[in-house]
């Protein structure tokens, strides 16, 4: 008889509260009904904390995905009115990714989402054990940065 890997255990409940996360924040989006997917809300999400107009490049680089994918997940906020593409004062050459004033109106919604999908995933667990998690979580995300280690 093995063992229990404690470790293992541990990482497939993250991964378990990982795809809840997800599936709740994706249900209160679509309840939103902004049209937006939880990628792009992502995107928003940091498009708001850019004190200017950001390059695509820029967003690739905070989203850790690659160019193309900023730019098929602009092209869909931009069609919906979200986004817009504005050149670089600069360099006419550079084009930069601004929200509009709908963008701005739907991160305030968005925004509400996350708190609902939140209140919902933290429903079970009293004050103490909220800050007890808040607290583990910080440890983990700001905890040592990865190593490169792999299977």
């Amino acid at each position: 008889m093995t063992t229990p890997d404690p470790d293992g255990l541990l990482a497939e409940q993250l991964l378990r509260l990982t795809r809840r996360v997800h599936r709740i924040q994706k249900r209160h989006l679509e309840q939103c009904g902004l049209g937006v997917t939880p990628a792009q809300a992502r995107l928003l999400r940091t498009l708001a904390h850019y004190g200017s107009p950001p390059r695509m490049a820029d967003l690739a680089e905070r989203l850790e995905v690659v160019p193309r994918a900023v730019t098929t997940l602009v092209d869909g906020l931009e069609t919906n009115g979200k986004v817009r593409r504005v050149p670089d004062p600069a360099n006419r050459r550079v084009i930069r990714i601004e929200l509009t004033d709908d963008g701005l109106g739907a991160l305030r919604e968005l925004r509400g989402a996350r708190v609902s999908a939140a209140r919902e995933i933290l429903a079970p667990l009293s004050d103490e054990q909220r800050d007890v998690l808040g607290g583990l979580l910080n440890t983990l995300v700001d905890g040592m940065p990865d190593q490169g280690r792999g299977c």
